[in-house]
């Protein structure tokens, strides 16, 4: 049995699991948009409070790009909040090293073998290379790495016995060495475009032409469990049909059903993936174990530009590495990974995000103004009374949250918090200490622990931090030659660029507004 789910078959006292529905679900069952069947969900763990979730990771054979990075920062939170709510969840995002042809035909070259021999290196050199960029760029962005992050060559005799059951099921036949799933008598007896939404005729009738070149297919829809290696094929195995390489789904129903069992909470990725990708994982899955993988299937959606699809044949496409230094003609100027982030999370993972020099500078504004909040909050004077409500705030944030992993929402109810910090610091409202350690814990808890912001820190924020020292030291010396006017001189002029100055009894503080 599968370690992950002989883990969870665990025997809980009462109580205990009493403290886990109590904590799990404070006010409000999350609820999550299931693909599968076009609607939201409340999400109910195979086996709470555990969660298995597998989300497809890069194919590495080249940088990682926005859209690349907009899907796993939506998983990101989706895991963070998870653990926030007080779930154990196993994070599985593959590698794919192997067997990603250019084509989704199952024919082209391997796009790893492909970029190697381009450059004259050994495909393993082509896959260190990209892991080695995609992690500094995912870290860069502040995400947690999974729990587990298989390779697909790690895992090729995985893959055999499931190809081999596969075949013993009567749902597989090989020809001169090569696999091929039997999309039609599988769809005799098992919905094959349940994911996609798509008619079978219809894509029947569209690949009618495609079987050219591709003899041995039997039928159009037919798909690569494991590809027999051309005698110029670099990456090849040994296997009961020859020399190979295996097909592209087969390595994630593999490692999934290995790490997280037969049947899964979470399977997730872009929607790009449903046609194709995860169409075919969910029925090589079923055939092999005649069930679903996942109960819940999550996709993001795309990235645009300016309104326009991103895409290199348009010019507008451009790495994280150039959005942070603003060495792109369609860049006015860099941007620092946690706006990016920030950006990115003022949409929600279902909608179309677009990107413009306008939305991102208006989104650094709006982090600005949380983090002074943030900073600003434990400065607070409590009052022996509270004229804000708190706990309709707490309650509107998770409300926000449990809704599908709202972030829009949920940064948009943080906002009418940060209102209320500065209407409180102004004087205008009050706090009670007991409100005031609820309220910094609202904050520290969604900002940081589930939105994954953080204060960017550096050589810059310490020469920042360094020359309002020395100006505030300036300040105060002419405050006590009783010099007011060019003490609020230089107040105001720190005023209009952003920082304000705020003189109390307990001495003088600043924050960028």
């Amino acid at each position: 049995m599968n370690s992950f789910v002989r883990g969870t078959q665990r025997n809980f006292s009462p109580s205990t699991l009493h403290h886990f529905r109590h904590y799990i679900r404070p006010m409000h069952d999350l609820k999550i948009y299931n693909t599968l069947t076009r609607q939201k969900e409340v999400f109910k763990p195979i086996n709470a409070p555990h969660v298995g979730m597998y989300v497809c990771g890069p194919t590495l054979y080249s940088h990682a790009h926005l859209g690349n990075c907009r899907t796993f920062l939506s998983f990101d939170i989706v895991f963070r909040y998870l653990q926030h709510l007080g779930y154990k969840v196993r994070y599985v995002r593959n590698i794919t090293d192997v067997g990603h042809l250019e084509s989704d035909a199952d024919d082209g070259e391997d796009k790893i073998a492909k970029r190697a021999r381009l450059e004259k290196l050994e495909p393993m050199e082509i896959v260190q290379l990209y892991a080695v960029d995609f992690h500094q760029v995912l870290d860069q962005f502040n995400l947690l790495p999974p729990s587990i992050e298989p390779t697909a060559s790690g895992h090729i005799p995985e893959q055999i016995e499931m190809t081999k059951q596969i075949l013993e099921n009567g749902l597989a036949y090989e020809v001169d060495g090569t696999v091929w799933f039997d999309v039609e008598k599988f769809a005799k007896t098992y919905p094959y475009t349940q994911l996609s939404n798509r008619n079978l005729d219809e894509l029947l009738d569209g690949t009618r032409d495609n079987l050219e070149g591709q003899n041995e297919k039997r039928g159009r829809l037919d798909f690569a469990l494991w590809k027999k290696a051309s005698p110029e094929h670099i990456m090849r195995w040994n296997s009961p049909w020859g020399e190979g390489f295996p097909g592209w789904h087969i390595e994630c129903s593999a490692m999934s059903t290995k790490y997280l069992g037969e049947e899964f909470d979470i399977h997730g990725g872009g929607m790009d993936l449903i046609p194709t990708h995860h169409t075919n994982e969910v029925a090589q899955h079923a055939a092999c174990h005649h069930k679903n993988p996942a109960r819940y299937w999550m996709h993001t959606n795309m990235l645009t530009v300016n309104g326009q699809k991103m895409s290199k044949s348009l010019g507008n496409s451009f790495l994280p590495a150039q959005l942070f230094s603003g060495q792109h003609p369609l860049l006015e100027r860099g941007y620092s990974p946690m706006v990016v982030r920030f950006f990115m999370l003022q949409a929600h993972y279902r909608s179309t995000l677009d990107f413009s020099n306008t939305a991102i500078q208006a989104a650094e504004k709006g982090l600005q103004r949380l983090m002074s909040a943030v900073k600003l909050l434990p400065l607070l004077k409590t009052s022996e009374t509270s004229s804000v409500n708190v706990v309709a705030l707490h309650d509107a944030v998770y409300a926000a949250m449990n809704d599908d992993f709202n972030t829009p929402v949920a940064i948009a109810e943080l906002f009418d918090g940060v209102r209320m910090i500065n209407s409180i610091n102004d004087g205008k409202d009050t706090l009670t200490a007991t409100d005031k350690e609820q309220l910094k814990k609202l904050f520290n808890e969604i900002v940081f622990d589930v939105l994954g912001l953080k204060e960017e820190t550096g050589e810059s924020a310490e020469v920042v931090d360094g020359l309002m020292n020395l100006i505030l030291e300036l300040r105060k010396d002419v405050r006590a030659k009783k010099d007011f006017a060019a003490s609020d001189k230089i107040r105001d002029e720190l005023a209009k660029l952003g920082i304000q100055v705020k003189d109390s009894k307990e001495g003088v503080s600043w924050i960028k507004s």
